[in-house]
């Protein structure tokens, strides 16, 4: 178990103490939204970390890029669920996210059982970071930060839009990969 894969379970451990502030944030206000924020800041941090130090250490591992993506998946799952419970947003937004997530985790499988492997791209980087901006805004009470209050609903929206084409791109690649020639 390296520092990369620790930083990663740290992640993960990190996702219930999230929820629990998240989903206090109508009997404690502000003060659950302040430790929502901060941890959710934190988990997402630790992703940024655990891969810098796995490709700046040579310590990337087989359990490491399975379990990155998929503390990646759970945080960002388990926020959009939370924010429906609490009918801050949509089920749509989080159906569209958690279907793209699945559909393009079940191509990666299949690819892999046929020997190709499928990086990630820009578009799926592109998709992390707004998903996260997306959490980051809709976490943000009025009390904390003013922000327009349409505003976080936007970057939720842009996430969709991002994370649907990335998860095309994906498709299209692994059909060029695996059908070709």
């Amino acid at each position: 178990m390296n520092t990369p894969n620790k930083i990663t379970l740290s992640r993960i451990i990190m996702i219930p103490l999230f929820m629990f502030f998240l989903l206090q944030r109508d009997s404690l206000g502000s003060r659950a939204d302040l430790l929502a924020l901060i941890i959710f800041g934190l988990a997402a941090l630790t992703d940024a970390i655990d891969g810098y130090l796995a490709r700046r250490d040579n310590l990337v591992t087989k359990f490491g890029k399975i379990a990155d993506p998929l503390a990646d998946k759970l945080l960002i799952a388990s926020a959009l669920i939370s924010f429906t419970a609490l009918g801050v947003i949509s089920p749509w937004p989080v159906i569209l996210i958690i279907g793209r997530e699945m559909a393009v985790t079940g191509l990666r499988v299949v690819a892999a059982s046929e020997g190709v492997i499928i990086s990630a791209s820009h578009w799926g980087k592109a998709k992390t970071v707004t998903q996260i901006l997306a959490v980051l805004s809709l976490i943000v009470s009025p009390a904390l930060i003013a922000l327009p209050e349409e505003l976080p609903l936007v970057i939720l929206w842009l996430a969709v839009a991002i994370t649907l084409y990335s998860g095309y791109l994906y498709f299209k690649s692994a059909d060029l990969q695996l059908f070709a020639g």
